[in-house]
């Protein structure tokens, strides 16, 4: 499943217990007709996917939705979901990152005005 909408919020990476679980939430903001805030949670390795996106941006991100049970100490049965991501896609177009080389002005060529269109054999065999 896939959720698309606005950046909202990104949490720090938190990590649990003695085997070194992480985790990271997100909430997304959707564009529809009636926004909704949804939290969606990183886990594991996962949780770096996040490290290069901003509050404000939007993107596409791909869900599981998970469900576990669990019986309290009353015996009472309950259920929990959780929306975990897996992967995340900007929806932005990124500003130009400056990595090309700067393009001369057309000033800068010249032009080939001793061009003989006789001598000229174009086939490269």
């Amino acid at each position: 499943m896939e959720l698309q909408g606005k950046i909202k919020m990104i949490d720090e990476t938190k990590t649990f217990g003695n085997n070194g679980f992480r985790k990271r939430e997100m909430v997304i903001t959707t564009e529809e007709q009636y926004p909704q805030s949804i939290m969606i949670e990183f886990v594991q390795d996962k949780t770096d996917l996040l490290n290069s996106y901003r509050v404000g941006q939007d993107v596409k991100v791909s869900i599981n939705i998970r469900g576990r049970e669990w019986t309290n100490p009353q015996g009472e049965v309950k259920y929990f979901n959780s929306i975990q991501g897996w992967r995340i896609e900007s929806l932005t177009q990124a500003p130009d990152s400056g990595n090309r080389p700067p393009v001369p002005p057309a000033e800068a060529f010249e032009p080939a005005n001793d061009y003989n269109e006789e001598e000229h054999d174009d086939l490269p065999f």
